[in-house]
């Protein structure tokens, strides 16, 4: 027992510490203590714009004062609608500087989203890029925003980068009118160089900092409110969990900073431990490929389709990756096949190093439990990052089940969110009280736990299909359709059946070498019949070119089911 909570994992622990020492500060000034430890060690490359630490924290000092400026004030919300970008990780520090809190979002979200995420949050500043100028202007009427402030990837690059961008990419973007109630980004710095006064705000480490969106465990949007502490201790527990992170090192931000796994470990780690965040403002795999063979990062992080995605890119070829010292991932579920063909392709390539998997979820920032450096187990998640600690419970209560057996995955430790926003009824749900006095976030996950500690994600609840009376884990179905040799990836779900109420549906990529005939379909049925119960067979197999994603790269299962819902009723 430690703290009253039982953890077996303890033992497996190796040189990890399984308990920490938390800073009592907020956010931007654990990166100025990292900037007082490394003032000339790089904090950011974008485009050829190379940033020191000692620039950076410049940087953000000019725009917190530029804020304070134009009367953004402590605990007001600012909206950020940017990619991986300078002004983006730069205002979401400047942010926290005053007090204020960041409220991240999709700049690629519809008119009605954002409308949504401005009014939810009560925003009263935005910042965005010049190309979603027209979004923000289109529903002005619709939301109480002070403050647009409108920046361009432009604005971050030297001369010759800012004179190629303009004759390329920036030629695409509409000029923004010149009488258009906005601050331009110089103007708006210009605002913070003339500012003379106090612009940091006395917080606590517990004070509100960072609303997230997210589906949340129940699969509606939510804000999720999270604190300094959140991401401080999960900056902390990542360090000390990988046992890879050095000051110095680098890492290939292209998971975005709207996301939990973005901004939490690609950007908030890894700038707090002294290290370099190559920032790439979106996923082109191409550019990507390109960055990873140029840059030689000793870090990636990415949800599992873009590891997939990696496996057949050309540009991947003959790419050298002796440079990793990390490679995590994230935000979904990396199947047992797809991890041995990325293992696989890594080996090929010369990396020293396996893809690690993480589990976590936006509530908790991000990782939770992530597979230790030292002990590879098969099929696992791995064990709690510091001072977490897990259980699993059964389903709708708050009983612990025995080790081996399935339940809801539930946990506590220093980066359970605050709470929904607006929602106290669903905080209520999700975070909960149990006898052992421990305040314990239901995740809404099915998984287990072995008697060693380590644990076994199986699937979302609210994904499991029921046939028959039987449960049915897609997860499962997908990691044997995903070992067979002509598979790339595969997605399963429930559609309706007159008898059953359900029957299985896959969906399937198929490796570039191969192509949709009979008997590539017949071979996949096949491996199906011989490692899948009857029950749970597929009745239909369909071969796609590619699978729809999520915004942050997921398979969007959700959507496979509204398309195949739409086809039925069309027949």
């Amino acid at each position: 027992m430690v703290n009253g909570l039982k953890a077996p994992w303890l033992k497996n622990y190796g040189d990890v510490p399984h308990t920490l020492t938390y800073p009592d500060c907020t956010m931007v000034e654990l990166i100025e203590e990292a900037a007082q430890k490394y003032p000339k060690y790089c904090a950011y490359e974008f485009m050829g714009t190379k940033r020191n630490y000692s620039q950076f924290i410049s940087e953000i000092i000019l725009c917190a004062k530029s804020l304070r400026a134009i009367g953004i004030r402590k605990n007001d919300v600012v909206t950020v609608a940017m990619p991986n970008c300078p002004q983006g990780i730069i205002v979401f520090y400047a942010i926290n500087m005053i007090g204020a809190v960041g409220n991240m979002i999709h700049p690629l979200s519809s008119e009605g989203e954002i409308a949504f995420y401005l009014s939810d949050s009560k925003s009263v500043c935005a910042i965005t890029l010049d190309q979603f100028y027209g979004k923000f202007e289109a529903i002005k009427t619709k939301v109480k925003l002070k403050n647009l402030i409108i920046t361009s990837i432009k604005d971050a690059l030297n001369p010759v980068m800012k004179l190629g961008y303009e004759v390329t990419q920036g030629r695409k973007v509409q000029k923004l009118p010149k009488n258009a109630d906005v601050y331009r980004w110089n103007d708006f710095l210009d605002e913070g160089r003339r500012f003379i006064g106090q612009f940091r705000a006395k917080q606590k480490t517990d004070d509100l900092a960072v609303i997230l969106y997210s589906g949340g465990t129940t699969g509606t949007t939510k804000g999720i409110l999270l604190s300094n502490r959140n991401f401080n201790a999960l900056a902390l527990q990542v360090a000390a969990m990988s046992n890879v992170i050095v000051p110095g090192n680098s890492m290939l931000a292209v998971m975005p900073i709207f996301h939990g796994f973005g901004l939490g470990i690609s950007i908030h780690t890894v700038l707090a431990h002294g290290c370099k965040a190559i920032l790439l403002p979106r996923l082109v795999l191409a550019e990507y490929a390109k960055a990873l063979k140029r840059k030689k990062p000793n870090y990636i992080a990415g949800v599992p389709t873009l590891f997939e995605a990696l496996l057949r890119l050309d540009g991947m070829k003959n790419a050298d990756l002796s440079c990793l010292r990390g490679v995590f991932s994230g935000g979904d579920t990396l199947s047992a096949e797809l991890k041995k063909k990325v293992d696989t392709f890594l080996k090929e390539h010369k990396s020293p190093v396996e893809v690690r998997e993480g589990y976590g979820l936006t509530e908790c920032v991000t990782a939770s439990a992530i597979a230790p450096y030292h002990i590879p187990k098969g099929g696992s998640i791995g064990f709690p990052l510091p001072d977490t600690y897990y259980k699993i419970c059964k389903v709708g209560t708050t009983e612990e089940v025995p080790y081996g057996t399935e339940g809801e995955i539930c946990l506590t430790g220093p980066t359970l969110m605050i709470g929904y926003n607006n929602q106290p009824e669903e905080t209520k749900n999700t975070l909960r009280k149990h006898p052992d006095g421990f305040t314990w976030l239901h995740t809404g996950d099915l998984g287990r736990m072995d008697e060693e500690g380590f644990l076994y994600f199986s699937q979302r609840i609210k994904r499991m299909i029921i046939s028959s009376g039987y449960n049915i884990y897609p997860s499962q179905l997908e990691n044997v359709i995903d070992s067979h040799e002509a598979v790339l990836m595969s997605c399963c779900i429930g559609i309706p059946d007159p008898y059953k109420v359900e029957v299985v549906k896959a969906f399937v990529m198929l490796k570039p070498v191969y192509e949709d005939t009979k008997a590539v379909k017949e071979s996949i049925f096949e491996l199906c019949r011989k490692n899948i119960a009857k029950y749970a067979l597929p009745v239909d197999i369909e071969i796609r070119d590619e699978m729809p994603k999520t915004l942050v790269g997921k398979v969007a299962y959700r959507i496979l089911e509204e398309e195949e819902a739409r086809a039925r009723s069309a027949r």
